[in-house]
């Protein structure tokens, strides 16, 4: 862990800190270490002189100093005879001069040397006098106390010569406050006085150790520290001759983007790096922070960013091709309309039940109107109307077709059992149950509206997506909506099924069993489709607006394109016509109608077709109508010839 720390702070003395360069020396690791030094050691000759080597590319900081002006010149006048105030001048002298004052006793600076002092000696440069470069300090530090006890005097003597009674003796604690507000020009010519903390002024000299040129090793100034502000030349630093760029020290490199720290433990240097989840943000260097649901990580890891909403827009492929078909069956829709209201008094259009056949074609409209609102962006209005909306235009197509098929198969039914004319076949009865029908949809969409609201949710199937949806879709509770227009279809089917072998002329009943069989398939088809794409809006918008598209279209081809081709094609057609022809079966009772001369035969009057006629049933020799009033007994044959059946054409409305 610790095979990339190059950079050494080391503090002490520069008999210390030679011992350790000789260390370094010893074990041949120059050039291993960078040296940031205290100014206890650095430009010091005992830890350089010749450790140049070891020493090199030391960085250090110095206090920055001036010469104090005279200094010099006094301290070289002074000798063991005119400096007798100081009691270990004598020792500085005979360590300066190598000798021994005569009659001094022994000391460490004398012990080993015989030479006697003479007291002639004079301290030169040239006799190794160099004046201490922090001198300023301490001239600094003296002055500091006189101005203090000058001050303290003034305030406490009123100008009274020697010490007064109220500084005899002198509070320290009253002094060091003096002490603390002092301020003076020294005699370096700096200003000097006291940091709030009690420091004094913070000068330094950045100062380098380099070679200046192969060989030629040198302290130089690359910089200052002055009243809280560091200034440095990078461009004048060099750790190695050989090596210009600058060493790498590090416990632990930094941490990539998205990665957080775990420190070793016992040090705040080192550390590990782990990377932050995909759905992780470093809040702070050493802890990962999840982002909540609907957002991620920018690319830097410091905050979450929302993630863009999802939905069904309308201007994807998926929209524009649906709109294009439902659009299309809306103006094909409006077409038949205006085609059945140009033609509504004809035997086609009266005999299709032309009430019903108008609830048909408004049910059709809004199965392909709906497209319109499923391909909106959900909101709490659009999806209650949703909700309302897709359940609804269904159950109007199938209580239509419904309400054929029933009266068809109970017209029949009662034909064969009966002479009496079954009950609501009448148009405003058949308009009747149709609307009582649709109306269980409509109570039971404001039900299941009231007990679960309808609301536009976020929908996060992972966590990098963020849909916008009708919470209706997220569960495919729609189905609920499908679930009456399902139980329509079924019956409608059962009808069908029931009623496939009636009269020719009665043959709609073999287009409703078209659309109910074909109708059973798409829906069976869409059922697994929808409850495999709920995690994909714009698959299962779509999906569910083709299927309510199609289904409509099954509808809308298989009833009315055989009247639209006689309407529009056929007009000659478009008139009152026998409903059976001879030599044809009627149902399940095997009954022919025949022609023989030796019976006398009745033929079908014109009808108006399925919806236009009553049936008048010929039983054991008697004609009766499926109306309210009876018809006159008709003796058509001998007891023992077998019945006809004959249809009136009389209409009911």
């Amino acid at each position: 862990m610790f095979s990339s720390l190059a950079g050494v702070i080391i503090f002490g003395s520069d008999q210390e800190v030679a011992g350790v360069i000789r260390a370094i020396r010893r074990n041949n690791c120059t050039g291993l270490f960078s040296w940031i030094g205290s100014d206890g050691w650095s430009a010091r000759s005992l830890v350089f002189d010749g450790h140049e080597g070891q020493v090199e590319g030391t960085i250090s900081v110095q206090p920055r100093a001036h010469p104090v002006e005279g200094f010099d010149a006094y301290f070289q006048s002074l000798t063991v005879y005119n400096n007798t105030r100081n009691p270990w001048f004598t020792e500085f002298w005979e360590h300066f001069f190598n000798c021994r004052w005569p009659g001094s006793s022994v000391t460490p600076y004398n012990q080993f040397t015989k030479t006697p002092c003479t007291g002639e000696e004079v301290i030169t440069p040239e006799t190794g006098y160099e004046a201490e470069k922090q001198l300023q300090f301490v001239s600094d530090s003296v002055m500091a106390f006189a101005y203090a006890l000058k001050n303290l005097h003034t305030d406490l003597c009123r100008g009274k010569p020697g010490i007064c009674s109220k500084m005899d003796p002198i509070d320290g604690a009253v002094l060091l406050n003096y002490l603390k507000n002092v301020s003076f020009r020294g005699l370096s010519e700096d200003e000097f006085q006291f940091s709030e903390n009690g420091d004094g002024p913070a000068r330094y000299n950045i100062i380098h150790f380099k070679q200046i040129s192969q060989g030629n090793y040198k302290w130089i100034r690359v910089g200052e520290y002055r009243d809280g502000e560091l200034t440095l030349s990078l461009s004048d630093v060099r750790f190695r001759w050989e090596e210009p760029d600058m060493p790498l020290s590090v416990c632990s490199l930094p941490c990539s983007v998205g990665q957080a720290k775990k420190y070793v433990e016992g040090s705040k240097c080192c550390w590990h790096c782990f990377n932050c989840t995909k759905y992780q943000i470093l809040r702070y260097e050493t802890t990962c922070y999840d982002c909540p649901l609907g957002f991620l990580p920018n690319s830097d890891h410091t905050q979450c960013e929302k993630i863009p909403l999802q939905y069904m827009r309308l201007d994807s492929y998926w929209a524009i091709g649906i709109m294009i078909f439902s659009s299309l069956g809306i103006v094909i829709t409006s077409f038949v309309i205006i085609v059945f209201l140009k033609h509504q008094d004809t035997p086609v259009v009266k005999a299709s039940g032309r009430e019903l056949s108008y609830v048909l074609l408004a049910g059709i409209f809004l199965c392909y109107a709906i497209t319109f609102l499923l391909i909106q962006r959900p909101s709490d209005i659009k999806c209650g109307a949703q909700k309302m909306g897709i359940g609804l235009c269904f159950t109007i197509v199938y209580s239509a077709v419904l309400t054929k098929t029933n009266r068809i198969d109970r017209i029949f039914r009662s034909g064969a059992r009966s002479t009496k004319r079954p009950s609501f076949i009448s148009p405003k009865s058949q308009l009747f149950i149709c609307g009582g029908i649709v109306s269980i949809q409509v109570i039971f969409s404001a039900m299941w509206m009231g007990f679960s609201p309808p609301k536009a949710i976020l929908y996060h199937p992972t966590p990098d997506e963020s849909h916008l949806v009708c919470a209706a879709s997220i569960d495919a509770t729609y189905m609920v909506a499908f679930a009456y227009p399902m139980i329509l279809i079924l019956i409608c089917t059962v009808y069908a099924i029931l009623t496939r072998k009636i009269p020719e002329a009665f043959n709609e009943s073999k287009y409703i069993g078209f659309t109910m069989y074909t109708t059973c398939i798409v829906w069976l088809a869409f059922i697994p489709l929808y409850f495999t794409t709920t995690d994909h809006d714009e698959i299962n918008v779509f999906t569910m607006s083709v299927t309510v598209s199609l289904s409509a279209t099954v509808t809308l081809f298989c009833l009315f394109t055989p009247k639209l081709y006689i309407i529009l094609l056929h007009p000659d057609k478009n008139i009152r016509q026998p409903l059976m022809n001879h030599s044809k079966y009627v149902g399940n009772n095997d009954i022919r109608v025949t022609s023989n001369k030796a019976e006398r035969t009745t033929t079908i009057s014109e009808a108006r077709g399925l919806y236009g006629t009553d049936l008048v049933i010929l039983n054991r020799g008697q004609m009766t109508r499926t109306t309210p009033e009876l018809a006159s007994p008709l003796q058509t044959s001998s007891p023992h010839q077998r019945s006809s059946i004959l249809v009136d054409s009389k209409p009911y409305g």
